[in-house]
């Protein structure tokens, strides 16, 4: 089965001028009917999911380019293409990490505003210091 854009764009939940975008800078190729107007396929559709999760895991539009590259020369390429996924994975973990402390830290703050209102007055301390001797 075949789609035309309007149709692609609406089951991967995103713009027309973005699927554009994507065949313009090389990381999408639809076919064409006999009047020249794109047909996605069922295998276009798991592709571009996969670059939107390439996407909203932090990889620029030059990362997405480089993979798309490699994919399309083949399996002699799966080790470079492992390298970027576990680079990107491993910038995506200190990320994460990072994104858990400040969401600690902002609950910290919450309960002490609670504890405040509910009359329970103490100092906000973020960080505990130990005193050298």
């Amino acid at each position: 089965m075949t789609y035309s854009i309007g149709e692609f764009a609406k089951i991967i939940g995103v713009t027309s001028s973005m699927l554009r975008y994507y065949e313009k800078e090389g990381l999408l190729t639809p076919g064409r009917d006999e009047n020249n107007l794109r047909e996605y396929t069922e295998q276009d559709i798991g592709w571009v999911q996969f670059l939107l999760h390439l996407k909203s895991s932090g990889m620029s539009i030059t990362e997405l380019k480089q993979y798309t590259n490699w994919r399309a020369i083949g399996e002699s390429t799966i080790l470079e293409r492992k390298d970027l996924l576990e680079k990107r994975k491993s910038l995506l973990a200190k990320q994460i990490q990072e994104l858990q402390e400040s969401m600690n830290i902002l609950t910290s703050k919450i309960e002490f505003y609670q504890d405040q209102l509910d009359g329970n007055k103490y100092d906000f301390v973020l960080y505990h210091h130990e005193k050298s001797k």
